[in-house]
């Protein structure tokens, strides 16, 4: 029998080096990644919240939660949204982006031409109430997520988040973070304006 020849020290070597380096691999193209996304939002003005989602394009998940008890507004089913340009909030008390775009919530229903309706994630009933009772209610209808299976069936990645549905179920748009100036001007209402035919304000 031939003895079994020795393993080449120099290849062990950089068998060793080569796992080392993995890791350093893999943060260089997480970094990569990060710094072309501030790049592009510093130069060229994209909005990095707006995150695109696997929904868009597609009809919307099921809706069938039940209503926020005190509220006096509708549950949050298929049937608050069929056949409506809606958009649809997911916010909670405790969220402090969602006090900051609750003024543009506000004013966004005004508009006749799009139903505003909200998705109660992860909060306690009294807390939404006197968070509603605080700022005033923008919303049709309201439907509670204690567990967050409703947020997790629409893909949120955090909250406030936003989707603007055709009236026949199709999602149109998704807004990660709080509405501000830039996102209504350069996202929403464009969204808006091409599912109403209109040309954008």
């Amino acid at each position: 029998m031939s003895p079994t020849p020795e393993t080449n020290p120099a290849k062990r070597g950089f068998g060793r080096y080569a796992v080392a380096l993995i890791p350093l691999a893999v943060f260089a193209v997480i970094a990569g990644t990060a710094a072309k996304m501030l790049y592009d939002q510093d130069v060229h003005g994209k909005d990095i919240s707006e995150i695109p989602s696997a929904l868009i394009g597609t009809k919307a998940p099921t809706l069938n939660l039940p209503p926020l008890e005190g509220a006096n507004l509708p549950a949050l089913t298929d049937s608050a949204i069929k056949g409506k340009l809606t958009l649809v909030n997911v916010f909670a008390s405790w969220c402090i982006p969602c006090r900051e775009e609750h003024p543009i919530l506000k004013e966004l229903a005004k508009d006749s031409r799009l139903n505003v309706v909200a998705i109660n994630y992860k909060d306690k009933n009294e807390n939404a109430l006197r968070f509603l009772g605080e700022l005033g209610n923008p919303f049709a209808a309201i439907g509670v997520d204690p567990k967050g299976q409703a947020a997790i069936d629409w893909g949120v990645y955090g909250i406030p988040e936003s989707y603007l549905v055709a009236p026949d179920g199709t999602i149109l748009y998704k807004r990660v973070g709080p509405f501000d100036d830039i996102s209504l001007k350069e996202g929403l209402l464009p969204a808006m304006a091409k599912a109403l035919n209109q040309p954008a304000s």
